[in-house]
């Protein structure tokens, strides 16, 4: 196994350390007091306003409704969540590729906008547990052609700036175009209009555009394995990620976020959560 060592080794390890004591001791660690002063979720309820970044041109997780006013499924979750702290809720509609810079930025305390966790991304920002789970797949011009992954070759994909969701075609090595757009919406738009073949997208997403758009339609809705999306929140806040991990634990075990997913996509998710400790 990897993690062995010989006696030797590790008597030379602590040999070693033994000759750096006084350079450790001069880097003081944070207390946990001030750890928990710098927390967001202090800062929320101190200002009693949580500020909750979401996409309002991604529908049906948040879009502007008729009447002006944010609306969607995480638009929902955002107000449950300060429903449950009871602060006041601020929205900041942001889009994919400044989600990070609002939390580093400390313009937002959390972001939703339907946030994969992936390893790159946990090098700048932390995440919560999942509330929703999708994998990926084409949303197409019905009579395209395009059946399969392989059919898309030598084709334009419409995809969203600050996504992952082109990197799929190329990791798959699929010689595509890319045709990248600031909005979901755009990037709907463009296969509309035949400016791009197919976008590439989360499967939820694409399923309610294609119930929205009778002339497209979803094709290969496995790209890639099982993506888990989840809260961002601001790097090493673990105050935070641990609250909002416990909103997330009752979210789903109240049944109050399989309400939601109803209400917004008007059938069960197809990858369900069952939280438990």
């Amino acid at each position: 196994m990897k993690f062995k060592r010989s006696i030797s080794k590790v008597a030379g390890a602590f040999a070693a350390a033994a000759l750096v004591p006084v350079a450790v001791a001069c880097t003081p660690m944070p207390s946990n007091a001030a750890v928990a002063a710098d927390s967001a979720l202090k800062h929320v309820l101190a200002t009693g306003t949580v500020k909750v970044a979401t996409c309002l041109s991604f529908t049906p997780f948040g879009f502007t409704n008729p009447q002006g006013k944010p609306d969607g499924y995480d638009v929902d979750i955002a107000n449950e969540l300060a429903k449950d702290m009871n602060v006041k809720l601020e929205l900041v509609d942001t889009t994919s590729s400044n989600r990070i810079p609002n939390l580093q930025t400390n313009k937002v305390d959390v972001v939703f906008c339907n946030f994969t966790r992936t390893l790159e991304r946990a090098k700048e920002i932390s995440f919560t547990d999942p509330y929703v789970v999708a994998t990926e797949g084409l949303l197409v011009r019905t009579g395209s052609g395009i059946t399969s992954l392989e059919s898309m070759k030598g084709r334009t994909v419409a995809a969203v700036k600050g996504s992952t969701n082109a990197d799929v075609l190329r990791e798959r090595g699929v010689d595509v175009k890319v045709a990248e757009f600031d909005s979901s919406q755009a990037a709907v738009l463009a296969v509309k209009q035949g400016q791009a073949d197919a976008m590439v997208e989360d499967s939820n997403y694409l399923q309610y555009q294609a119930k929205l758009n009778p002339g497209l339609e979803v094709v290969t809705s496995n790209l890639v394995p099982l993506e888990y999306n989840a809260f961002g929140v601001k790097q090493g806040d673990q105050l935070w990620v641990d609250y909002l991990n416990q909103f997330l634990f009752e979210l789903n075990t109240s049944g109050k976020n399989l309400e939601l997913y109803r209400k917004w996509f008007g059938t069960d998710p197809r990858f369900p959560l069952r939280p438990a400790f």
